[in-house]
C-alpha cells in the first residue's frame, strides 16, 4: 500500500501567508497569484484567491501548491476586479481539507466579505462553542470562521465598526486581511506575533506577510503594520487607526531564524543579514576544530556562511537539494524508510569525504531528520560531524499558529545537549544561547516572542489538562511540560 509521508518532518511549520491588493486598473488576480508564489514557503497545503469587482466577490481555491491550484489560467477570466486577497496555508488549526482552504468567503446581511488569516486564536475553541450555543452554524474547522461569525453578529453594518467591536474578544496571534466589495482592511494582533507589511504599487496598495512579495509584484515597501493597528484601503487611499490601546511588540523569533525568506525585511532588518549574525555569534559561543562548514538547505545557508566566516573555514556546498519535490511524496516500499530525506537532500561526497564537517541547521525539533542527515554525511565519508544550531533548544510548544509537537515529543524538553548529541549521532553539538540570538537580531529584547525556547508566553494560554495558565511572567516553563495542547 502506498503511503504519503512528510519529507522534512522535523521542522516547525508556519501556518500560512496572506496577500492583499487594492489597485483599480490592474490585473489584481494575477498580481495576487505572483504574490502567493513569493509566499509559497509559508504554506504548501492549499492556495486561494478572491477578487472584488466593487459589487460582488468571487473566489477560487484548492488543495496543493499555487501553481497546481491555478494551473488552469482560465480561472483568472472570472477573477476580474479592483481588489483581491490571497492565501497559502499549512494547517495547524483545522484539518487539511478543502473546506478549510482560504480565502474564506462570507455573505451575510452586511454583504460580501473575504477573509485571509495567519496565526492562531488561543480562545478560538471557546468562542466557537459560545457562538454555536447562540445558533451559529460552522462549515469549516478553522479559527478564521470564528472571526467571520463575530463580524456578522456584531450588529454593525460597516466592516471597520464590526471589527472594532469584535477584535477585543480575540486572544492569540492574527494577521488578518479582509475584503469587502469596496475596501481592503489589514490588521495585526496587539502583540504583533505574525508579520504584515504595507506596500505601494503604481495604481494602489499591497498588504503581505513578507516584503519579498512586494519585490515580486513590483511594489515599493512603505512600512510594517504596527501591533494593534488597522489599515483601511479604498478609493480615497490608506487610512490607519488603532483598534486597541495595547501595543506590545512580540514578533515570533522564528520569523528571522527560519520562516521568512532571506530576501525579506522584518522591522527594517534584512533576514539574510540577521541569519549571518546568528551564525557568527554561534561560532563564537561554540568554536570547534574542523575543515569545512556546510548548511542544511535552504534556511540554514545564511547562518552557515556566518559560522564559516567567524571560524575562518571554507563554506562548502555539502548538500544538494532537489527543488522539484513538494512537501509530500509517495513512498513505494517500506524497505526504503529514509527515502524522504535522500530524495530531498543528497550529500556531495567529493566535498565531505575525509573532512571534519561543521553542519549548521536552524533548529532541532524532534531530532529525527537531524539523525538521518548526519548518517548521510557519515555514509558519504565525513570523518567527523559537528552540529551547530542557530537557535536555542526548542523546549515548549507554540500555541500561536506554529505546528510544533507537544513538549513530550520535543527533544529539547526531554534531553540535555550531550544527550541530544548522542541521540542524533553528532561528534559535538552546540545551540545558540537565547541572549546571543536576541543580541544578533539587534532589536529590543522585549520585541520578540521566544515562548518555544523559554516557556514564557506573551499571551496567556490555559493548559487543557491542568487548567493552569501559561503566562509570560512565569519562569517555570509553563505548566511543567505535561505535553498536552490547549
Amino acid at each position: 500500500m502506498f503511503n504519503e509521508i512528510d519529507i522534512m518532518d522535523d521542522k516547525m511549520r508556519e501556518e500560512c501567508g496572506v496577500f492583499g491588493i487594492y489597485a483599480p486598473g490592474s490585473n489584481v488576480a494575477q498580481l495576487t497569484y505572483y504574490g502567493l508564489y513569493a509566499l509559497q514557503h509559508r504554506g504548501q497545503e492549499s492556495a486561494g484567491i478572491a477578487v472584488s469587482n466593487g459589487k460582488i466577490i468571487r473566489g477560487e481555491k484548492g488543495m496543493g501548491l499555487v501553481s497546481e491550484v491555478f494551473h488552469d489560467t482560465s480561472k483568472f477570466d472570472r477573477l476580474q476586479g479592483q481588489a483581491a486577497v490571497g492565501h497559502v496555508r499549512y494547517s495547524t488549526s483545522g484539518s487539511s481539507l478543502l473546506v478549510n482552504a482560504q480565502p474564506l468567503l462570507v455573505r451575510s446581511r452586511n454583504g460580501f466579505l473575504a477573509i485571509v488569516h495567519n496565526g492562531n486564536l488561543v480562545n478560538g475553541r471557546e468562542l466557537r462553542l459560545e457562538l454555536e450555543d447562540e445558533g451559529s452554524i460552522f462549515q469549516a474547522t478553522t479559527d478564521s470562521e470564528v472571526v467571520a461569525h463575530l463580524i456578522a453578529r456584531s450588529g454593525e453594518k460597516d466592516v471597520v465598526d464590526a471589527l472594532k467591536k469584535s477584535l477585543p474578544r480575540l486572544r492569540g496571534a492574527y494577521s488578518l486581511i479582509l475584503m469587502t466589495p469596496e475596501k481592503l482592511v489589514g490588521l495585526r494582533d496587539p502583540h504583533g506575533i505574525r508579520p504584515l507589511s504595507l506596500g505601494k504599487t503604481a495604481n494602489g496598495y499591497v498588504l503581505a506577510s513578507e516584503t519579498c512579495a512586494f519585490d515580486t509584484v513590483g511594489a515599493e515597501f512603505v512600512r510594517d503594520i504596527e501591533p494593534g493597528e488597522m489599515v483601511v484601503i479604498d478609493k480615497d487611499g490608506v487610512h490607519a487607526q488603532r483598534y486597541t490601546e495595547n501595543k506590545i511588540h512580540s514578533l515570533c523569533a522564528f520569523e528571522f531564524i527560519y520562516f521568512a525568506r532571506p530576501d525579506s525585511n522584518l522591522h527594517g532588518r534584512n533576514v539574510h543579514m540577521v541569519r549571518k549574525r546568528l551564525g557568527r555569534r554561534l561560532a563564537e559561543e561554540h568554536p570547534v576544530e574542523a575543515d569545512i562548514v556546510t548548511g542544511v538547505p535552504d534556511s540554514s545557508l545564511s547562518a552557515a556562511s556566518g559560522v564559516a566566516e567567524q571560524m575562518g573555514l571554507p563554506y562548502e556546498l555539502g548538500f544538494v537539494k532537489n527543488r522539484y519535490i513538494g512537501r509530500t511524496f509517495i513512498q513505494p516500499s517500506q524497505e526504503i524508510r529514509d527515502l524522504g530525506v535522500r530524495l530531498k537532500l543528497n550529500p556531495v561526497r567529493q566535498i565531505v569525504e575525509g573532512k571534519r564537517v561543521v553542519m549548521v541547521d536552524d533548529s532541532i525539533v524532534r531530532g529525527t531528520t537531524s539523525t538521518r542527515i548526519i548518517e548521510m554525511l557519515r555514509n558519504a565519508g565525513a570523518k567527523e560531524v559537528h552540529v551547530r544550531i542557530s537557535s536555542p533548544p526548542v523546549t515548549s510548544s507554540c500555541f500561536y499558529g506554529i505546528d510544533t509537537s507537544t513538549s513530550g515529543e520535543l527533544i529539547g524538553a526531554q534531553m540535555n545537549v550531550d544527550e541530544i548529541a548522542k541521540y542524533i549521532g553528532a561528534d559535538s553539538l552546540g545551540f545558540l544561547s537565547e541572549e546571543g540570538m536576541l543580541e544578533s537580531m539587534n532589536l529590543p529584547v522585549e520585541g520578540f516572542c521566544t515562548a518555544c525556547f523559554s516557556g514564557r508566553y506573551p499571551i496567556e494560554v490555559a493548559c487543557k489538562k491542568s487548567g493552569k495558565l501559561l503566562e509570560y511572567e512565569e519562569d517555570d516553563g509553563g505548566c511543567g511540560g505535561c505535553g498536552v495542547h490547549i
